[in-house]
């Protein structure tokens, strides 16, 4: 044995019982480049301990499986998101918690099922005894920022700024930065900047990716790690896009020509964050991560929101769950497209698992898992399966094998022979619906004992809030400024 390979076997010794899954992975995947004297073995011991430095979770509003062009849309151009997927991982499978906005919020932040944190509908607000990745990050030393949509104070209605004594802001769920608004934006989106508000110009998605990269430059001067939430308000309806983001789709009803110009904005605010990244110079130690909040909407759109799938969003078929994904880290993913069955619940479990942040960052149980292997190009045969539960509805999705409960009604479905979800098997294999069956009632009745507070040590106590802005006795010396706003928001 070379002094160098002995040295090496000395140090894989030494680091790997230190390294968590990835680094673990990534270390002997590099060793193997080193014992062929591609890199130096300074080289391998820094990439098998690298984390990324800036993180940006970014989420679309509604947009459906198939609206992206490396999706396969018909005529829906994103280039940016098409180089997203040319670079890092486009996942075939990647699933929305929830087949609504806020408890897929609610489930991105927590990695667990809506049902659990309190988020029972869209426009609830998310528990205060929760534990988000975000309050880990920010304890770990980010920098971390929400910019765009949040939907998850309780108020109703079109999006209008979140006050600044909102007892339920995303400062009290670890943000130490937020430029939001309540709900769904538009063209000038009037937005609340930590309580003061900001009434700014220009497509939404626009808006909020040029702030968030204004944060995350200060970052950089500062020397700081940074988290980037951008939660976009696109292509939610109302849909509004200018004039020129309209033309390609000139042969389409109006509100087609808005909905799809309103993802050509979004796109290119895509693009931007990208170029802003290279600009900063931080691209390869940057990670996106790029989701939809639910299905398409197939019944204003059909199957060019969902393609041939099944259902559409407020529906746990698989229009109604499946969503594209994307995600970009230069440094450590190559391209690949993921086939594992993934959820919106594996992202708080997975960043806390890339940062090696304490077991007890979030409450338990965690409903989703770290899937950092596949960053890596491993696919993961062996993970747990996919839980959701929404209103008297749920999931339980266990790789090629779908059991859906919808009220009274049950079906299995074998989506790697039957992606459209047309052949109910649960009478032709019995034992595989009994087994789901039982696994899904395991499941929605240990979400029972969440929400008698059972999982936080001092049990629940934050009051649930669902109401409309207008009818809301704070927002009544803002109602003219709110009213007005919206207008203008109405006019590109």
């Amino acid at each position: 044995m070379t002094e160098t390979n002995h040295l090496m076997e000395l140090n894989l010794k030494s680091f790997s019982f230190r390294l968590p899954l990835l680094k673990f992975i990534q270390f002997w995947r590099i060793i193997v480049l080193g014992l062929t004297g591609m890199f130096s073995f300074t080289t391998l011991v820094v990439g098998a301990i690298l984390k990324p430095k800036h993180i940006v979770i970014v989420t679309s509003d509604d947009q459906g499986w198939i609206q992206a062009g490396c999706y396969g849309h018909p005529f829906l151009k994103t280039p940016h998101l098409d180089a997203m997927a040319a670079n890092g991982l486009r996942f075939e499978r990647f699933y929305a918690n929830a087949p609504v906005c806020s408890p897929t919020r609610a489930g991105i932040l927590t990695g667990r099922s809506n049902n659990r944190t309190g988020v029972l509908e869209h426009g609830y607000n998310l528990n205060l005894e929760e534990k988000t990745f975000v309050q880990a990050l920010r304890k770990a030393g980010f920098a971390t920022g929400h910019f765009g949509k949040w939907h998850l104070n309780g108020i109703r209605g079109p999006g209008v700024p979140i006050l600044k004594d909102d007892p339920y802001h995303p400062g009290k769920y670890g943000f130490s930065h937020w430029m939001t608004s309540t709900n769904f934006i538009d063209y000038h989106p009037l937005l609340s900047e930590m309580g003061r508000f900001d009434q700014t110009k220009g497509d939404a998605s626009e808006v909020i990716v040029d702030r968030a990269l204004a944060f995350i430059e200060n970052a950089v001067k500062v020397q700081k790690p940074s988290l980037s939430v951008i939660w976009y308000g696109a292509p939610h309806s109302p849909w509004i896009a200018s004039e020129s983001d309209r033309a390609p789709f000139a042969h389409l009803p109006i509100a087609e020509q808005h909905h799809y110009g309103e993802l050509v904005a979004m796109d290119r605010s895509i693009g931007a964050l990208r170029g802003g990244l290279r600009k900063l110079g931080i691209e390869d130690d940057t990670l996106i991560w790029f989701s939809s909040d639910n299905g398409g909407l197939r019944k204003n759109f059909g199957e060019n929101a969902v393609g041939p799938l099944r259902g559409g969003k407020k529906e746990l078929w698989e229009g109604g769950l499946r969503v594209p994904c994307i995600i970009e880290w230069p440094a450590v993913i190559n391209k690949a497209v993921v086939k594992t069955p993934c959820s919106t619940l594996d992202i708080a479990p997975t960043i806390i698992d890339l940062l090696d942040l304490p077991g007890d960052s979030l409450v338990a149980p965690v409903d989703g898992e770290s899937v950092s292997p596949i960053f890596l190009g491993a696919e993961m045969p062996e993970r747990r399966s996919i839980p959701i539960a929404m209103w008297d509805k749920g999931a339980w999705i266990d790789h090629e094998f779908k059991f859906v409960r919808d009220g009274k009604a049950e079906y299995l479905f074998n989506l790697k022979e039957d992606s459209r979800e047309q052949q109910n098997l649960s009478k032709s294999q019995p034992k595989q619906h009994a087994k789901m069956r039982k696994q899904l009632d395991r499941f929605l009745n240990s979400i029972k004992d969440s929400q008698e507070g059972k999982d936080y040590p001092n049990g629940l106590n934050t009051p649930r809030r669902d109401v409309q802005w207008r009818d809301h006795p704070e927002y009544a010396d803002h109602l003219d400024l709110f009213t007005e706003s919206l207008k203008s928001s109405q006019v590109p």
